[in-house]
């Protein structure tokens, strides 16, 4: 599958060819990381910090930027990640991966010595775990490069990737002399790396066409795009439906869940479902009983409004991420696995009762009728009638009372229990 990139010079969004010729300049981040994410992962990578252009603090002009966008997707990062304190620094701000780049390697190994600095990778494989970690693997006419591709180690590609792989999750191949020039990458290299190793495989650097993506994909190998995304020559729809696995299944699978991991009915897609989708935005279907495609809520109004898909590890199944306007079942449950009315209480359960609410406001509705400015000073006032209750019954309403305006504040501005969890779970991370 692709993987977006979002490189990040002077605080601006940019690509570069070779990794030194302005291409472009852009500064739309924030729209640009909503559109990447819908279709997999994003990763976000500090072109000044990976060339030393950071101040005594350890900021680069990117740094701001780059912090708010690790909270707006499945973000992986990089860029000039030398410690084991800022990898972890990283994590805690919300990024799922680092990628390491120059601080892996040995910069002068010989026959006798470490072609890795074992040291430093071993600390980080123990303070934040393996799966979080990308080695990158870049090659400058065969062999390793590092320091902003302005220097190259004397290891091979093949050699170092083979040693790399023992502390990592995934490898990220770049070949730095088809970077930015989408004249293709270099195919046989791709090959050498995914039957030399057995972890995740990450090619960038030139790819240019659909094709081409597919072919990697057939090699098992994700595709990191950068250059082809911003030219559009590549458009990432294609791309998504084209990698998935049609040889395996005529129609696809597909699992509705809702942004608070709740899920809420399984159907099938065509290609021409997943462009409706794209198009609309609202989750669509092959209906095998009306045989046609058919957009969840066409008729109910119930409809779903995907967030992102995700694609498991065979490529024949998709996770649609999605807020539910409405019930999802026909019965008028929330779910189609049978979720009960008389079930007990959860923040998940009342956030999906509130959104339901907006969506279809019934006449009395006190939810329907809370603005921004109003649902703050309820927060508010039931925070402080919390804080003065004194038994234990008044402290069980006062609460009530709160995690409901609570929840509709959160469903006002887009945020999610899941996104509350998630962010608990860096802190956790963090310590």
């Amino acid at each position: 599958m692709v993987i977006s990139s979002i490189d990040l010079k002077d605080g601006h969004i940019v690509q570069l060819k070779n990794g030194k010729e302005l291409v472009l300049q852009r500064d739309d981040a924030d729209e640009l990381i909503s559109q990447f994410n819908m279709y997999g992962e994003v990763a976000v990578i500090d072109l000044d910090a990976a060339l030393g252009n950071i101040d005594l603090k350890g900021n680069t002009k990117n740094t701001t930027l780059l912090n708010s966008l690790l909270r707006k997707g499945n973000v992986r990062t990089g860029g000039g990640i030398r410690s084991v304190k800022r990898a972890k620094e990283l994590v805690s701000l919300g990024a799922e991966k680092v990628i390491i780049g120059s601080a892996a390697w040995n910069m002068n190994p010989d026959g006798n010595s470490e072609i890795l600095n074992e040291e430093f990778l071993s600390e980080l494989v123990q303070t934040i775990g393996k799966d979080t970690i990308i080695i990158s693997v870049d090659s400058l006419n065969g062999k390793i490069a590092v320091r902003g591709w302005t220097e190259t180690v004397n290891v091979s590609l093949v050699q170092g990737a083979k040693e790399a792989e023992k502390y990592c999750s995934e490898l990220l191949f770049t070949c730095v002399e088809k970077e930015g020039c989408m004249q293709g990458t270099n195919m046989e290299y791709a090959k050498q790396l995914r039957e030399a190793v057995n972890c995740k495989v990450v090619v960038a650097g030139g790819v240019s066409s659909l094709d081409e993506i597919v072919q990697l994909e057939k090699l098992h190998c994700d595709v990191q795009l950068g250059m082809a995304l911003y030219t559009n020559k590549v458009s990432l729809k294609d791309a998504f439906v084209e990698c998935l696995n049609w040889d395996k299944v005529p129609l696809m699978p597909i699992i509705a869940q809702s942004v608070n991991g709740q899920v809420l009915m399984q159907g099938y897609s065509s290609k021409e479902a997943f462009y409706k989708t794209f198009e609309s935005g609202k989750l669509t279907f092959f209906s095998r009983t009306k045989n046609r495609l058919w957009t969840k809520g066409e008729t109910s109004g119930n409809f779903l409004e995907v967030k992102s898909l995700r694609v498991d590890c065979d490529r024949d199944t998709v996770l649609a991420v999605v807020i539910p306007h409405g019930p999802t079942c026909h019965t008028g449950s929330w779910t189609c696995f049978g979720s009960d009315p008389e079930e007990a209480s959860s923040m998940g359960r009342l956030y999906n009762v509130i959104a339901d609410r907006f969506a279809k406001p019934r006449p009395g509705s006190y939810t329907a009728t809370l603005d921004a400015k109003r649902v703050r000073e309820k927060v508010e006032e039931e925070a402080e009638e919390l804080c003065e209750a004194e038994s234990k019954e008044d402290v069980i309403w006062e609460a009530a009372d709160l995690l409901y305006f609570v929840n509709v504040l959160l469903y006002k501005e887009g945020v999610s229990w899941k996104d509350v969890f998630d962010e608990l779970d860096k802190r956790h991370k963090s310590k």
